[in-house]
């Protein structure tokens, strides 16, 4: 069962999905769109990503607050998810990521990825973060 991984931003999402045997994610792409409110043609690319990669389930990243509390950016994921349940018929998992977009800086950053074209590469990364994080706690609770 393959399992995809995403990173929802207010112009962008990030994009993973999971080997076959679920143990890995790996980065596929970062779907864009003009305005944060034009999901259409975003969930079309996922709905065709979901049937190319035969996904099961989706973990969908859940940017709370530092302190736990939900935030404007915490509302409009659980909108997206709402969407992305009704449009594509799978569960959606939210998955606490806080952090991970630093932690994907960090990463390029010691990949040595110059700063211009860090963004070109921060939310796939941030989408593995979410999906392995899920991946992990998932063979941890077998």
């Amino acid at each position: 069962m393959r399992i995809m991984g995403l990173d929802y931003g207010s112009k962008t999402v990030g994009v993973a999905v999971s080997d076959a045997l679920g143990l890995t994610g790996q980065g596929i792409e970062i779907v864009r769109r003009k305005s944060e409110n034009k999901l259409r043609q975003t969930l079309a690319r996922l709905e065709e990503l979901i049937a190319e990669y035969n996904v099961e389930k989706i973990v969908l990243g859940f940017p709370k607050n530092m302190n736990n509390t939900i935030g404007d950016r915490a509302e409009k994921t659980l909108e997206f998810k709402e969407l992305l349940e009704k449009r594509t018929g799978l569960p959606v998992i939210l998955w606490d990521e806080r952090l991970t977009t630093v932690e994907a800086q960090n990463t390029l950053i010691a990949g040595e990825i110059r700063r211009e074209n860090r963004k070109l590469y921060v939310d796939k990364l941030a989408a593995v973060l979410i999906l392995q994080g899920y991946l992990d706690s998932e063979r941890i609770a077998r």
